[in-house]
């Protein structure tokens, strides 16, 4: 384990940006945000969590969890520690600098809109058979309602935000359902 003077740097003298220059996006705060909740951790530890909690509604493809993890060592926001043996897996912390950096992200209202990437929307939009196409995606959001009901259920000690975050997708999920099943009943 690196020494408490040493987590604020990255290991052997790199450069660290100062803060003003370091460009941090969603997946920034998404490794930040699972580390907070669950380290030390391994990207691969990350990409578990990831699926089963903000994959739900923000997905990041797992190649960019390990870079990431390495690129905000490298900025001071991440301590890094090598396992001696083994697979030698790199285990990561937040450093002080990465605390305060995620909570000053979390402080920052946003009026960013959701993205959204729907195959069948994309499909409805280029003239895909309304009827065939609502019967397939009414049985997908049935089954994503179901998975999140279940995890609200099963987290009633959760923090506040990541059951707030589940009963957004649950309105979500409803107003899916409700607009596939008028296609699909018309």
């Amino acid at each position: 384990m690196s020494s408490p003077d040493s987590s604020e740097r990255p290991p052997s003298g790199e450069h660290v940006p100062d803060d003003a220059a370091l460009r941090l996006g969603e997946t920034s705060y998404i490794v930040l945000g699972l580390l907070e909740r669950a380290e030390p951790a391994t990207p691969y530890d990350l990409k578990q969590i990831a699926k089963i909690s903000t994959g739900y509604f923000w997905s990041v493809p797992h190649t960019q969890l390990y870079t990431e993890c390495a690129r905000l060592a490298g900025a001071g926001l991440l301590e890094e520690q090598r396992e001696s043996s083994g697979r030698r897996r790199r285990v990561y912390r937040l450093t002080p600098r990465g605390r305060e950096r995620l909570q000053s992200w979390r402080t920052e209202p946003t009026g960013a809109l959701y993205e959204l990437r729907d195959a069948g929307t994309l499909k409805l939009f280029f003239g895909a058979d309304p009827a065939t196409l609502s019967t397939v995606q009414l049985d997908a959001h049935r089954a994503r309602l179901a998975a999140y009901e279940r995890l609200l259920s099963e987290l009633p000690d959760a923090p506040a935000g990541q059951r707030l975050a589940l009963e957004l997708g649950i309105g979500q999920e409803h107003a899916f359902i409700d607009f596939w099943s008028r296609l699909h009943d018309a």
